[in-house]
């Protein structure tokens, strides 16, 4: 075979190689290109026939009052639960009978306090203006006798004092004859100092009371204080709620006990001591007119052992 037979073959092959290919590529397009086409096509929906379901029950809330001025709520006001009054004698009222008892006696003690600040006031103001003119009249005095007409008939406890000197000295008379007047002053002395005890324990009567009052009263409104606590308690464990709505009311009454057991201690205590200083000035002003007394009655008894002229002259 020659050369020219031999590469005139093989042109051949490649011409028909290449157009083997050719005819594959062509062929091969329109395949890729349908399924190109079923892949990014649309799936056709599916009809699913719905399953009917009842409606879901809308739960039904319970229908409130209306709200007064117009206005809307949407929970029940707490007012509901609270007591309708919450006064000093609402809360009295509503509380439970011993803690009633506590607050009864506690403003009973309150009254008896003012009762006797009023009575005493003028008791140991009327003593002190009766006492103060009495010691003037002994003062100014320069005889037991003097002092005597000075003071009249009056019935404060200078006046008793100086009678009561008059009295002793008068049954002392005869004694005086063949004796010394130290007797005389001694019983004198033992006269006034008895009437000066009676006045102190007259003018400190109905004191006591208020020192009881001031010293217990807190301790009784503590007491029932306590005893409306432990109501509210109760009620807190039988409600099985804590809320304030509930717990307030019960512990406010219960506090309105101790409230009422200061009301009544403190006037009394300041009361009682405002009375225990002025006690004490009317117990001064009597020790000064007995003091006067015991003078009068010491001067006297010197005039009478001087000759008889010459205690006429000092007369």
């Amino acid at each position: 075979m020659s050369r020219n037979s031999l590469l005139a073959a093989l042109a051949a092959s490649l011409i028909l190689s290449a157009g083997v290919a050719a005819a594959q590529e062509r062929s091969a397009k329109p395949a890729v290109a349908e399924h190109t086409a079923t892949s990014q096509t649309p799936a056709a929906p599916t009809l699913q026939t719905p399953i009917p379901q009842a409606p879901a029950a809308t739960p039904v809330e319970p229908s409130l009052p209306p709200a007064p001025n117009g206005a809307t709520t949407e929970e029940p006001s707490i007012s509901l639960t609270l007591p309708h009054d919450l006064s000093p004698w609402g809360m009295f009222m509503a509380a439970d009978m011993v803690v009633k008892a506590v607050m009864i006696g506690l403003a009973f003690a309150s009254l008896v306090t003012w009762t006797v600040w009023l009575a005493k006031s003028l008791e140991i103001l009327g003593g002190k203006l009766k006492a103060r003119r009495a010691a003037v009249a002994i003062g100014n005095a320069a005889t037991l006798m003097q002092a005597g007409r000075a003071l009249g008939h009056s019935n404060g406890a200078g006046a008793l004092l100086v009678r009561a000197a008059e009295e002793e000295r008068a049954l002392s008379a005869g004694a005086l004859d063949h004796a010394l007047g130290e007797g005389l002053k001694e019983r004198v002395a033992s006269r006034l100092s008895r009437i000066e005890a009676a006045a102190s324990r007259r003018m400190s009567r109905g004191t006591g009371l208020l020192a009881t009052i001031g010293s217990t009263a807190p301790f009784v409104g503590l007491f029932g204080t306590v005893w409306g606590i432990m109501n509210a308690f109760i009620g807190i464990s039988q409600a099985q709620t804590t809320n304030l709505a509930v717990v307030a009311p019960g512990i406010a009454e219960a506090l309105l006990a101790t409230a009422m057991g200061l009301v009544a201690a403190i006037p009394a205590v300041v009361i009682y001591n405002v009375f225990a200083r002025s006690i004490a000035g009317y117990r001064q002003i009597l020790a000064d007119a007995s003091a006067g007394v015991e003078r009068l009655v010491s001067r006297d008894l010197d005039f009478r052992t001087v000759p008889p002229a010459t205690a006429m002259a000092a007369e």
